[in-house]
């Protein structure tokens, strides 16, 4: 059974980073996409955030968030890493990691309808 685990969360001053951490078990994930995604409080929906290939070929960011937030995996971990920078009080959510088995001809899905397995999520609170 698939199982991922977020941490690294907390909080952390405006103009702070935070990189957190999503251990996935259960599965081989090679052929795979993780995805981190987020949930503000005054929000119902969850945005898409980042997502990375298993194989580590590809990545894909919300536009909003490129150049501040950096996705990236180690395979010997079974790990995969956002590493926020530049936080701002906007960044406060509850973060949450998921993953999806690619069908053959998907690109990295944004949507979170797509993804099959989510981690519980860790909470970033960003204090101005």
């Amino acid at each position: 059974q698939v199982q991922l685990v977020e941490s690294g969360g907390g909080l952390v001053q405006a103009g702070g980073s935070l990189r957190l951490s999503c251990a996935a078990s259960g599965h081989t994930f090679y052929g795979h996409a993780m995805g981190w995604f987020r949930q503000p409080p005054e929000k119902k929906s969850r945005e898409f955030i980042a997502a990375i290939k298993w194989s580590g070929s590809k990545t894909d960011y919300a536009e909003s968030l490129k150049g501040r937030f950096t996705i990236s995996r180690d395979t010997a971990k079974n790990t995969v890493y956002l590493q926020m920078d530049n936080l701002q009080p906007e960044d406060t959510a509850v973060y949450y990691c998921a993953t999806v088995q690619l069908r053959v001809g998907w690109d990295i899905p944004r949507s979170r309808y797509d993804y099959d397995y989510w981690g519980q999520g860790t909470q970033v609170t960003v204090s101005s």
